[in-house]
């Protein structure tokens, strides 16, 4: 294997990597914890040089990519790995927010995001781009699925060694959709923290790059492109609510800090906004150190559908709660069967068919909107960030079966009549 060269530009902003408690600084290169305060560390920038360099202008001049906010990463080089992530639809509801009693609701779609069908490739093409950069030329990840299918494919697109770590009992669509870009997939008898914790092993044994361990600090920015486009398609405003889904908490804690990033750099106005979070019942660790009034998440054992998000010890389920508190923020949970009718409630509403972590928001934004948590009024956003098409088993035995009929138009008709006695029935049994 060779390293791999690529142009370097004179303007990167990042500066240094600097711990979340203490401050302490360390320098550009493959860490996460610091070792003084064992806190998770995160990139730090030259904001007096990104607002030097950065317009309104500017970025919507550049790539209809992530890489329209390239000032805001934490890449060097002038040819980033772009494989048209990002810019994907911000969607003004109306049959959905209609049926909530919402005024303003926006739906973030990454179910679209490219090149596969969730936001998990705006932090990969961040984390291969800096891996490339610190002379790995093998990438590794561990994954509940997502990722092991965002890593796979943009390694092979880049032209990088890949070996995913998953759990055995992932759905069959995320174990394809990794397979057919051929790396190396594991498949580990454990739940995905069991995984990550081998994976950190592996890490330290063999040199590679894995995006959501060494490389974390890096990886975990690209989510800030979630918080960049939707202020940017708001005509360069902040929402006043946003809903997320909570995993990890990486995602939550970056749109965060990409709505401040903006305000730092003159980009939008200041504004408060609140930020609510979702969780499944069945993993819900952060939920329940909120409802609590705990400043610390218990790990859990998940038991949930919604696998994507299925961790038990999330790395930064202290700081989600910190954004939640701060802004004025829910996070809620969602049982089982919330989560498929948010999936099919979506689906029949926007014609958006979105994964189980889509789903879990999308049951919890109706959960806190039957709560009184949400104001019909506010300019709320709901982030999907994945496919329906990855989780097909979640919903396969709630939805209904195609109508056979012979080629012949009596046998469609009645047919027809059948569905049509059936709707009623469903929405007599709805008015009851």
């Amino acid at each position: 294997m060779t390293q791999a060269t690529q142009t370097q530009t004179k303007a990167a902003t990042f500066t240094h990597l600097v711990s979340k408690e203490g401050g302490v600084k360390y320098p550009l290169k493959a860490l996460h914890v610091c070792e003084e305060t064992f806190s998770p560390l995160e990139v730090a920038y030259d904001y007096d040089a990104i607002r030097a360099q950065v317009t309104r202008e500017s970025i919507q001049a550049g790539p209809n990519s992530i890489w329209r906010y390239k000032a805001f990463l934490p890449v060097e080089s002038e040819n980033p790995i772009d494989v048209g992530t990002g810019m994907t639809p911000l969607v003004k509801s109306h049959r959905l927010a209609r049926r909530l009693g919402l005024k303003n609701l926006y739906i973030k779609n990454d179910a679209v995001n490219m090149p596969t069908l969730s936001f998990k490739d705006r932090v990969v093409s961040v984390a291969l781009t800096r891996a490339k950069e610190l002379g790995f030329t093998t990438v590794s990840c561990a994954s509940t699925g997502n990722l092991a299918n965002s890593t796979a494919a943009i390694a092979a697109h880049a032209g990088l060694d890949c070996c995913v770590f998953i759990p055995a009992d992932l759905e069959a669509g995320k174990v394809l959709g990794t397979l057919i870009y051929n790396p190396t997939v594991m498949a580990v008898k454990g739940n995905y923290d069991q995984v990550n914790r081998l994976c950190c092993e592996v890490g330290n044994s063999y040199g590679w790059g894995f995006v959501n361990i060494n490389l974390r600090p890096y990886y975990s920015e690209g989510s800030k492109t979630l918080g960049f486009e939707v202020a940017e398609q708001l005509g360069w405003k902040l929402p006043d609510h946003v809903v997320a889904p909570l995993a990890s908490g990486s995602l939550y804690t970056k749109i965060y800090k990409g709505f401040q990033e903006f305000i730092k750099t003159g980009l939008v106005e200041d504004k408060a906004v609140r930020f609510s979070g979702a969780q499944a019942e069945g993993c819900s660790p952060i939920a329940a150190a909120f409802k609590e009034g705990r400043d610390f998440v218990t790990p859990v054992k998940p038991n949930t559908i919604a696998k994507s998000i299925a961790i038990g010890n999330p790395a930064d389920g202290y700081y989600a709660l910190d954004i939640a508190r701060k802004t004025n923020g829910n996070i809620e949970s969602v049982t089982d069967a919330e989560i498929v009718e948010g999936i099919k409630l979506l689906a029949e509403t926007e014609g958006i068919f979105t994964e189980t972590a889509g789903g879990t928001t999308i049951a919890v934004l109706k959960k806190l909107v039957e709560a009184g948590k949400i104001d019909p009024e506010e300019t709320t956003v709901v982030y999907i960030t994945g496919n329906g098409l990855k989780t097909q088993e979640a919903v396969q035995e709630y939805i209904g079966q195609p109508l056979i009929i012979e080629p012949k138009l009596d046998s469609f008709e009645r047919a027809l009549e059948r569905s049509r006695t059936l709707e009623r029935l469903e929405w007599q049994q709805v008015l009851v």
